[in-house]
């Protein structure tokens, strides 16, 4: 079942990307134009990644993680007679001489998902095209809004081939065929529903952007990485499909280090959220527009006013580096804001990101190490069914350095219904 109407209640089955060798081919030179702020040490993000997969694997049961490579793979096993476009639309974007096109179909499904992610086949030491280290976020790909998939398209060139891949998995794959079957797929890179405005604006969103932060309030960022024409082509198809009551445009600075409103603020528990305070707290440089399906707007000079007034007026605020500068600053800028809750007052962040992680303590939660999770709830087979108003820490040193969180690690397709 496809559902998820919040982003709180006890995660079900999720989709995430285990970060591939594609990350250890990153040059400096590359890594601006392939959206990176610095190479990673891959053997140390590999390890990384391991435990926070073995945390939602606790939480989820490994069968409810869904890896993107696997999806390829099994759509490819399943719809042969389409993996033919999909070779021949990676072959036109990457500019390949169209002989590749006989060299990738000789190869296995899982041979073609590896190195349609990579770019890099193993066997034949034979780089076809650079790698896409940003499928690692599967937050960007795709958002589940109640019983529809809604399909991002990247802002930039970089992240093309994710859309390419994405698109491929949700239309094939027998995870998703009753969506597209039923009409439930909404797809941004469809220029015939979603065509650019009449002043040439495409339409660019990604998921990092959307949030659906309460049954009937859906969320969108316009940022550095969604555009407002995007926002308001998303705004009139949500209407149209009668999904939620209220869209709400989230306006915030255009600059990379708020790439994304999840940068910014994520929801922890039915009245708390993480947040860096000057922008969702004090409302510096931004402010939140209410769209109502009846044709009413609201205006709010901050998100905080916005969640007070619409969602929860006894909602609390944790800052990111407990609202102090410069921590505030640095520990935003390595996803203090920016985790994934596994259920109601449970969730994933970081363990670099400390003055924030004191900020919870102030809030009554507990912080406990992964290391810590995976003994306790091997002793005590209740200890994960008991476990209440927690932060997971993970291990982080290069993790962070790729800029998302655990938020930005996991596209959640069904979560518990909050109603």
């Amino acid at each position: 079942m496809i559902y998820v109407d919040n982003e709180i209640t006890q995660l079900n089955k999720v989709i995430t990307h285990f970060p591939d060798e594609g990350i250890s081919r990153i040059s400096p030179k590359r890594a601006e134009v392939l959206l990176f702020d610095d190479i990673v040490f891959y053997p140390l993000m590999h390890e990384e990644y391991r435990t926070f997969q073995r945390i939602l694997h606790l939480f989820v049961g490994s069968k409810n993680v869904l890896e993107t490579q696997d999806l390829i793979e099994q759509a490819v096993e399943c719809c042969p007679d389409v993996e033919k476009d999909l070779i021949e639309q990676v072959i036109a974007f990457e500019e390949l001489p169209k002989s590749y096109n006989k060299y990738l179909s000789n190869l296995n499904a899982s041979d073609l998902s590896r190195v349609l992610i990579t770019g890099y086949l193993k066997e034949d030491d034979r780089i076809l095209f650079d790698p896409i280290p940003n499928y690692m976020f599967t937050r960007d790909i795709a958002v589940t809004i109640k019983d529809h998939i809604l399909i991002t398209k990247a802002a930039k060139e970089a992240r093309f081939r994710e859309n390419l891949l994405s698109r491929f998995i949700f239309n094939h794959h027998p995870e998703f065929k009753h969506l597209a079957d039923n009409s439930k797929i909404i797809d941004l890179n469809d220029i015939e529903l979603f065509p650019p405005s009449r002043r040439a604006e495409s339409v660019c969103a990604e998921g990092g952007d959307i949030m659906m932060f309460s049954p009937n309030h859906l969320l969108i960022g316009c940022s550095e990485r969604t555009s407002a024409y995007a926002f308001q082509s998303i705004k009139d198809k949500i209407f149209e499909l009668d999904l939620v009551e209220n869209v709400v445009q989230i306006n915030i600075p255009n600059e990379r280090s708020f790439m994304h409103i999840d940068t910014l603020f994520t929801r922890v528990n039915h009245d708390a959220i993480v947040c860096y305070k000057p922008i969702v707290f004090d409302g510096e440089g931004s402010n939140v527009i209410v769209h109502n399906k009846k044709g009413k707007e609201r205006i709010y000079s901050s998100i905080k006013n916005f969640v007070n007034e619409e969602v929860n007026s006894d909602m609390n605020y944790i800052f990111s580096g407990d609202g102090l500068s410069p921590y505030q600053e640095r520990e935003q800028w390595t996803d203090s804001c920016n985790l994934v809750c596994v259920k109601p007052g449970v969730a994933i962040g970081y363990d670099r990101n400390l003055k924030t992680l004191k900020s919870f303590e102030k809030a009554g939660y507990k912080i406990i190490d992964a290391e810590d999770i995976f003994r306790q709830s091997h002793s005590d087979s209740n200890f994960i069914k008991n476990l209440d108003r927690t932060i997971i820490t993970i291990p982080s040193a290069e993790l962070s350095r790729a800029r998302g969180g655990s938020h930005c690690m996991t596209c959640p397709i069904n979560r518990s219904n909050s109603v």
